[in-house]
């Protein structure tokens, strides 16, 4: 557990970056600090180790006060990772993760063995363990300080911004990820970032601060989107909270209706007189896309990759609400395709019944 009891952070010229800050941050939980920026969510993450010090009040690491730790102590117990990943240059990947270890005085094959562990555990093959940080991707990178701050299998973890140097894609598989190593692993973790969305999916609490270092509002995702504390925390937070709420409602057993199909590589069924949608699955009948049967197939005789349409999400039976509903708006067809855990269609399920279904949700909630 970490905890903050009045803190304050004000530097010589008067800046008041962090003021009587109190929030609690829950042993073997990912506690989210989000906020525009001047809002002191770095100072305050770097106060936890002292890399700031605190002008008043007391951070807590359980039951002792980090100020009477020596720094170097206190730094041991708390894994640190940055934008950039900040790993060494000119040190191989498996000796970058084994920094930590070789500090401690840990024999180096020990270390070495562990890191290759660690390599593994974030996703990356054992075959990088060779290479320089140059020769490795942004999002690979980024995997490996992760691994790194891991190395020496610290209670705490600080995280400050360290998906968002990356593109869209791989830091969705970063956030994936790491989500999956928290359901092993069980840190303590405080992550700082400046996105709301990803602030929503990574925090088991997500503390909203105001510009000055003041809590706007310490709260569960859903209880943030649906009951913002004031203007400034629902405006923060955007003004699609509530579709974005629905990522944490269970949809249940979808009503699925068949929905009819053609394989990839078969021959073109023929077309109607009106644009008819045809889902395309593939062997194991996992869908691949929508082939348009209003369409000119000139030049085509077989359901090909090329004439397929991709656009539509899929939603998984007993996935969410809003996954749901996202299937069936992002489908060209109208038409949102449900699957089951392995991939492989069920059936379909229109926007209206989603809508139907939570209007239903909606009144079971009401007093």
């Amino acid at each position: 557990m970490i905890r903050f009891d009045a803190v304050t952070k004000r530097y010589p010229d008067g800046t008041v970056a962090v003021d009587s800050l109190e929030l609690t941050a829950a042993s073997g939980q990912i506690t989210v600090l989000v906020g525009p920026s001047g809002c002191g969510k770095t100072t305050s993450l770097r106060m936890i180790n002292r890399m700031i010090e605190p002008t008043s009040g007391t951070i807590w690491l359980d039951d002792t006060d980090t100020a009477s730790m020596a720094t170097h102590e206190l730094r041991r117990q708390i894994g640190y990772v940055i934008q950039h990943a900040g790993l060494f240059p000119h040190r191989t990947i498996v000796d970058n993760i084994a920094t930590v270890p070789f500090l401690l005085g840990t024999d180096k094959k020990e270390a070495r063995k562990t890191a290759l562990e660690l390599l593994e555990r974030v996703g990356l093959p054992p075959h990088f363990a060779k290479r320089y940080p140059a020769q490795l991707s942004g999002g690979q990178q980024q995997r490996v300080g992760v691994a790194r701050a891991l190395a020496a299998d610290p209670p705490v973890m600080l995280m400050d911004e360290p998906f968002s140097a990356v593109d869209p894609v791989v830091r969705e598989q970063l956030q994936d990820e790491f989500l999956r190593l928290q359901q092993e692993l069980g840190k303590t973790i405080v992550f700082v970032t400046h996105d709301i969305d990803e602030a929503i999916k990574l925090g088991d609490q997500v503390a909203v601060l105001r510009v000055g270092g003041h809590l706007a509002q310490l709260a569960s995702p859903v209880e943030l989107l649906s009951r913002p504390i004031d203007a400034f925390v629902a405006g923060f937070v955007g003004r699609d909270r509530g579709y974005r709420a629905l990522g944490f409602t269970t949809a249940g057993t979808l009503s699925t209706r068949g929905e009819p199909t053609v394989t990839l590589g078969a021959a073109i069924p023929k077309g109607t007189d009106t644009d008819t949608w045809l889902l395309v699955v593939d062997a194991q009948q996992a869908p691949q896309g929508w082939l348009d049967l209003g369409a000119d197939f000139t030049g085509h005789e077989t359901v090909s990759d090329e004439l397929l349409y991709r656009g539509g999400t899929l939603a998984t039976q007993g996935g969410t609400l809003r996954a749901a509903l996202d299937a069936c708006l992002s489908s060209p067809s109208g038409r949102g395709v449900v699957v089951d855990d392995g991939g492989a269609l069920i059936g379909s399920v229109t926007a209206r019944e989603v809508l139907e279904l939570i209007e239903a949700r909606e009144t079971e909630r009401q007093p």
